[in-house]
């Protein structure tokens, strides 16, 4: 508690927002490097055990083979029956659904590197106008070091919205930028899939 209520020292009104916008960043962090590594490192692992084995894919995928790229072909090998146009249609439903997922809370992410900034600079204002009134209201002279400390104190928001904002934003283009990757390898797999089914087998290349 003494931590907090030096930030409330330090931040003064928007110290409660700004603590706020750094817990929805870090959570979001943690969550989404979690998520996209295992993704990325479950797909590679099953691609290539696949590889190892001679298969291009598993005549039945099992249940027990969880990565998303493995339910994707999956779900191209049960529709198997269909003509290829309606596999592609259902493989493009399905990568929309795989899109969303893999940049869920990006936008909020965005909107914390958004709005962080602005609440520094109107904590700053808030506090440039507290200080001002308490200099007009002492009716002491003013002196420099009293200027610097006020000054200071009301600055310290700024600084902590741009802290908060720059990893938020960093985290939305660096985690948006590793989707778009692992989408293009599961189109790139699911592509592979839908030509196996059609009869046309393609070499071991990743």
């Amino acid at each position: 508690m003494s931590f907090l209520s030096q930030l409330h020292q330090q931040l003064g009104l928007m110290s409660w927002p700004l603590i706020i916008c750094s817990v929805i960043t870090l959570a979001l962090w943690l969550e989404r490097i979690l998520s996209l590594l295992w993704v990325s490192l479950r797909g590679e692992q099953e691609k290539r055990r696949l590889r190892s084995q001679g298969l291009s894919y598993p005549g039945e995928a099992s249940e027990q083979s969880v990565s998303v790229m493995l339910q994707g072909c999956r779900l191209l090998i049960q529709h198997k029956e269909c003509p290829k146009p309606i596999r592609e249609d259902l493989a493009a439903v399905w990568l929309q659904h795989q899109r969303r997922r893999l940049h869920a809370g990006l936008r909020v992410l965005t909107l914390v590197g958004v709005i962080s900034p602005l609440l520094g600079l109107l904590g700053t204002v808030l506090g440039l106008i507290e200080m001002f009134k308490n200099i007009g209201a002492s009716g002491e002279p003013v002196t420099p070091a009293l200027l610097a400390d006020g000054l200071g104190l009301a600055m310290s928001t700024t600084a902590a919205g741009l802290l908060i904002a720059l990893p938020a934003i960093a985290g939305a283009q660096l985690f948006g930028l590793w989707a778009d990757r692992l989408l293009d390898r599961l189109t790139h797999e699911l592509n592979r899939c839908n030509l196996y089914l059609e009869g046309l087998r393609l070499g071991d290349q990743a």
